[in-house]
């Protein structure tokens, strides 16, 4: 399985995360989940693997500009549906790989996880 990473290409988290892959030479293809899209179903699997709680970025300017209505009283099937119509929601990057799936960047980690 080729590494896959979705992010949004302008996203700073992404360009830091994508300029460390190839620094240590791995393999990966970009999904840019705004030009490419999300599917539903592969979102359900990031969720189930991960839960919707460390999937959506509560920190972002998108989510911050929802009316309190909205934020309020959040459950997994409104986030999911906040994510599909909005992915800039989606916390960044995601990669799936081999060794499963994960949510963010961490330099120490990535090294552990994929540094051949």
């Amino acid at each position: 399985m080729t590494m896959i990473l979705y992010g949004i290409s302008n996203c700073d988290t992404v360009k830091k995360a994508r300029r460390w892959l190839d620094e240590q030479g791995v393999a990966y293809h970009f999904h840019d989940v705004r030009k490419d899209g999300l599917d539903a179903a592969r979102l359900q699997g990031w969720i189930d693997a991960l839960g919707w709680e460390k999937l959506l970025n509560k920190a972002g300017t998108t989510f911050r500009k929802l009316p309190d209505a909205q934020k309020d009283g959040l459950d997994a099937a409104s986030a999911k549906a906040l994510m599909l119509d909005q992915p800039a929601m989606i916390r960044r990057p995601v990669v799936e790989a081999d060794n499963g799936i994960s949510v963010g960047f961490s330099a120490d980690e990535w090294k552990a996880r994929f540094a051949a």
